[in-house]
């Protein structure tokens, strides 16, 4: 496995790095409830997981 003959710059490591951005994830209002969720997610609401505006389960999971 080759290695780097001599350490890189901090600068060199900052370049690399900039094209690494958070992004806050897209928010959707779920038209029948009316809720704001994250898109492409089952969200709950009044104790019933929807998705895509239609019920998936009666019951809401159980959190861990």
């Amino acid at each position: 496995m080759p290695n780097p003959k001599r350490r890189h710059s901090q600068q060199r490591s900052a370049k690399r790095r900039t094209h690494y951005k958070a992004t806050a994830q897209t928010l959707t209002t779920d038209a029948t409830t009316g809720e704001t969720h994250v898109r492409h997610r089952a969200h709950v609401s009044e104790g019933k997981l929807i998705y895509k505006g239609k019920v998936v389960a009666e019951k809401a999971p159980a959190k861990a």
